[in-house]
């Protein structure tokens, strides 16, 4: 019975750590190899036709890209990519320069502005800001309740306990750097309607439901 020589020199062992590094990994080998294939062709028109079946193979492979915007411009991108922008191939698209696709995002320039009291959030901060600016009446009143169980809200995000009207109220002030004044016994709305009427419905619902269960006639 003949053997097989598993040597140094005949090792047929293939290891991804061996192999030649993907450009594009999304695409596997397959489409790698593929792509250096019709790289190679030297009928121009048989390297174009190649190109587009290709193009829909990778389609098929990712129907992620359908959600972009000219998905089969990245296609062709792509394309261009995988083959280290050495195919020669006549794109309906123009052909991108390996500058334009390692381009870094510019950087996004943040407000400077900082926010006072970072558990409310600066649209709150705007909100405030531009309640205290408003004319006297009823209108204003009634926004200023608004923002301010608003900030009762945001705060039992960032706090679950608890808080008491009094600290949105005093936190109100200062935020509209006292152009708003409450009156320390003002009632806000209760914590209890913040919580999602869903949990506490279901949670009641079924303790009634073992609850009528458990009794025996």
């Amino acid at each position: 019975m003949n053997q097989i020589d598993i040597s140094e020199e005949n090792d047929f062992r293939d290891y991804n750590s061996q192999r030649k590094k993907l450009i594009l990994p999304e695409y596997g080998r397959h489409i790698q190899k593929m792509v250096d294939y019709v790289s190679t062709i030297e009928d121009p028109e048989e390297r174009n036709r190649m190109a587009r079946i290709l193009i829909s193979v990778m389609g098929n492979l990712n129907p992620h890209l359908r959600d972009i915007n000219d998905f089969k411009h990245k296609l062709w991108d792509h394309l261009h990519v995988i083959s280290d922008f050495k195919i020669d191939i006549d794109s309906p698209y123009p052909k991108p320069s390996r500058d334009t696709i390692n381009e870094l995002p510019k950087p996004i320039d943040y407000p400077a502005h900082p926010i006072r009291i970072k558990h409310y959030g600066r649209v709150i901060e705007q909100m405030v800001k531009d309640v205290a600016e408003m004319e006297d009446g009823p209108v204003k009143t009634f926004y200023i309740t608004s923002v301010a169980n608003q900030m009762k809200k945001a705060y039992l995000t960032w706090n679950k306990d608890a808080v008491s009207d009094e600290t949105i109220i005093r936190d109100l002030e200062s935020l509209s750097d006292g152009k708003i004044r409450l009156n320390l016994n003002t009632k806000l709305m209760d914590t209890r309607e913040f919580k999602p009427s869903g949990a506490g419905s279901t949670a009641a619902s079924s303790g009634k439901r073992r609850h009528k269960g458990g009794r025996k006639k």
